[in-house]
């Protein structure tokens, strides 16, 4: 069985950083792309950065210049450095990755999820 544990996240101050970790365990057979998504309440979920072979790097708009996605392939780890943080940034964060088990398919696994709160 595969999964995605997170740590990180917390309170910081407006201005302040945070940075979030995401390792993915079990019988990993391959991982394609990896990505933080968050949800602010009564929100939807939305991408926030991913990380794939095609492409290392993709983030959202309101991230850009501020938020650094980074991967270790060879731990199966993921990072989120957030700096410059905004009120607006405050949701609860999601490791999100498209692994493939050993014994098993390719499919979409979450984190259970961290909450990053940021005070003004």
């Amino acid at each position: 069985q595969v999964q995605l544990v997170e740590s990180g996240g917390g309170l910081a101050q407006a201005g302040g950083s945070l940075r979030l970790s995401c390792a993915a365990s079990g019988s990993i057979a391959g991982i394609k792309v990896m990505g933080w998504y968050r949800q602010a309440p009564g929100k939807q979920r939305e991408l926030v950065a991913t990380d794939s072979s095609s492409d290392t790097g993709n983030y959202a708009d309101s991230v850009k210049g501020r938020f650094t996605i980074s991967r270790d392939n060879s731990k199966n780890t993921l990072s989120l450095q957030m700096n410059s943080l905004k009120p607006e940034d405050t949701a609860v964060y999601y490791c999100h990755a498209n692994m493939r088990p050993l014994w098993g398919n390719w499919g979409d696994y979450w984190g259970q999820g961290t909450q990053v709160t940021v005070s003004s």
